[in-house]
């Protein structure tokens, strides 16, 4: 799915971002401790030197409430001022109700509709698409899109292969028209044929929680590392082209690159294939690791702080994950309402 929004007539952009990372940093030394690795092993092979954890008493909702405060306030909105509210996440507080609806009550938007959308590390972008539909029909005037997850409670932390990988935290932006910028062309596109090599296996209606489930650790991240990156060079880079190709953009018009922080290897594949310099490609993946849906608003954040998002900012976002899944939004960075 791909559409080019740039002759809609009504502008949508984002006018408010905020991130939240848990306290607790653990470091590729801290695992080395654990698992036969190390921090060269890991450093060399991912890019990734420490992560941050949830604590045991916290699950998405919460990680996600500070970032949407902080989302909120930059925006200058009011949280009852939200009637759109779109939670991306493969870590949910529980089942059901969602998590979106549990935040809703949480930060007191209490005139949103409120839901979850899973698409593993892709879910940003999709909840992206979700707001800004709802904005641009008219169906919503202000939309809080969040990304949040809580990884650490779904790894095992026994298997190197996946354990080394993973962080916790939460970003979410603020929808709604503007007067310049806004969102230019979305790609949106997945492959139910590669599920199997990215997944929970249990805890659904395929494989109910049992005892056998959690002998055989099936409620934990499995994963076929090879395939998934092999998906993951080849997806990514293909959004990004498709998107930038229907919106007639190219390469060099672009100030910033904000790919999905999976693997270090895997952002420079496709930056090197895009053909950017490494000045105009973000990345944080160093100090957070693959926080899943959680990982573009957080170098949005951070990219924002460093100066990097000024109006007219030409700015592609593109992501790969779970499902499989995979997703590219372009915008011209707003300097607000």
């Amino acid at each position: 799915m791909i559409a080019d929004i740039s002759a809609n007539g009504r502008k949508v952009g984002i006018t408010g971002i905020g991130a939240y990372v848990p306290e607790k940093v653990l470091t590729n030394e801290d695992l080395s401790r654990m698992v036969d690795t190390s921090d060269e092993w890991i450093t060399e092979r991912t890019g990734i030197r420490e992560r941050h954890i949830a604590a045991p008493d916290q699950a998405a909702s919460d990680l996600a409430l500070p970032a949407c405060r902080q989302a909120l306030e930059r925006a200058g909105v009011r949280a009852e001022e939200i009637d759109y509210l779109v939670v991306g996440t493969c870590t949910p507080d529980m089942m059901f109700p969602t998590t979106g609806t549990l935040l809703a009550h949480k930060l007191g938007a209490t005139n949103a509709a409120a839901y979850d959308i899973l698409a593993g590390c892709t879910g940003f972008l999709y909840a992206l698409v979700q707001a800004y539909g709802a904005v641009a029909s008219g169906l919503a005037t202000r939309a809080l899109v969040v990304g949040s997850e809580a990884l650490s409670k779904i790894t095992n932390w026994e298997d190197r292969a996946t354990c080394v990988l993973f962080g916790d935290g939460a970003g979410a932006a603020v929808i709604e028209p503007v007067s310049t910028g806004g969102f230019i062309a979305f790609e949106l596109g997945a492959d139910g044929s590669g599920g199997k090599d990215l997944m929970v296996p249990a805890g659904g209606s395929r494989a109910p929680a049992a005892r056998e489930t959690v002998d055989q650790d099936l409620h934990f991240i499995h994963m076929n590392g090879p395939e998934i990156y092999r998906f993951a060079t080849r997806a990514m880079v293909a959004s990004a082209q498709k998107t930038l190709e229907h919106a007639a953009m190219a390469v060099d018009d672009l100030d910033l690159y904000i790919p999905h922080q999976a693997n270090r290897r895997i952002i420079d594949h496709a930056a090197r294939i895009l053909g950017l310099p490494q000045e105009k490609v973000f990345i944080n993946l160093d100090r957070y690791g693959n926080t899943s849906s959680a990982s573009v608003p957080l170098c949005l954040v951070e990219a924002d702080e460093q100066g990097l998002l000024k109006p007219g900012s030409n700015v592609l976002l593109s992501a790969v994950g779970a499902g499989l899944t995979w997703g590219s939004a372009l915008m011209t960075w707003s300097d607000g309402r």
